[in-house]
């Protein structure tokens, strides 16, 4: 008899736990390291990020949106929802007006101060490694007690990803590429989730892993390593050949420059579950020749 209990007891306990009884209060450390604790599960989501918002919607969570930064939109649905500002230019008090549960925001821009002072549940997140993309995945599926959603989730995109590197395994050369994501010029390093695409994609990054996953580099070390191709997410393309040397670039004298902007940008610059679009782009700008 006292077995049969047991038994009834876990499996009820289980039931209870897999529709989401038994889990809050939940304390979860975001990526600025901080203890954060959940005292329910958050119905009222503010997401400050793009891909934070295009993640949760992929988990089926996009109901619980009541506004997100003003560079999301996608899925749809999004669009129409108030939008808070961007990285820099947020604003705390359209935030703290709309009394969410949980606000999920970048470890940059230092927007948990006013909120937190407020009273509002911050999150912090730093996605910027391809193993980022599914840990963060995983962290989101722990924060609205949607563990298998999740997991159905991270499932989906390796999958994608790895159809698109069975295509890419079939190009006969690895071309070097230097992406540029402002003329600033800011660049990707190779173990950033961009970096990792360029590999999978069958490219090989110019820029050295000891500068940093998006280092500010100097115009002159692209001279130095005279890529064979070049990507752009910034509307400049025509301007490259002006730059002190760089017509002499291989990329330059060969036309093989790839401009990825709007749409395009998106899905190559967002860490979240439309990555694999992204590393499809790159397949096409690397290797034409592949249908």
């Amino acid at each position: 008899m006292r077995k049969l209990f047991w038994s009834l007891f876990l499996v009820v306990s289980y039931s209870l736990s897999a529709i989401g009884f038994a889990q809050y209060p939940k304390t979860l450390t975001d990526d600025l390291g901080r203890r954060v604790t959940l005292q329910a599960e958050p119905k009222k989501i503010v997401t400050m990020l793009p891909s934070l918002t295009e993640t949760l919607c992929a988990m089926g969570a996009c109901e619980r949106l009541v506004a997100t930064d003003s560079f999301s939109d996608w899925p749809d649905s999004v669009k129409k929802l108030p939008k808070m500002g961007g990285l820099f230019d947020a604003s705390p008090e359209k935030i703290v007006a709309l009394k969410p549960d949980l606000v999920l925001i970048s470890v940059y821009g230092k927007l948990q101060e006013p909120l937190e002072r407020s009273g509002i549940t911050t999150f912090a997140v730093k996605t910027e490694s391809y193993e980022d993309i599914f840990r963060t995945t995983r962290l989101l599926g722990e924060i609205l007690n949607q563990k298998s959603a999740a997991e159905r989730l991270v499932a989906q995109i390796q999958q994608q990803i790895y159809a698109q590197e069975t295509r890419a395994a079939k190009a006969k050369d690895r071309p070097t590429v230097y992406y540029e994501i402002d003329p600033t010029p800011y660049t990707v390093g190779p173990d950033s989730f961009i970096g990792t695409l360029i590999t999978k994609a069958r490219g090989q990054n110019i820029i050295p892993k000891e500068l940093g996953n998006f280092p500010r580099i100097s115009p002159e070390l692209v001279v130095q390593k005279n890529p064979q191709v070049i990507v752009l997410t910034h509307p400049g393309a025509a301007d490259l050949a002006k730059r002190p040397g760089w017509a002499q670039i291989q990329a330059i004298r060969t036309n093989r420059v790839c401009g990825f902007t709007g749409e395009a940008d998106n899905l190559l610059s967002r860490p979240g579950p439309r990555v694999a679009e992204g590393l499809k782009l790159l397949i096409a700008c690397l290797h034409p020749e592949l249908k």
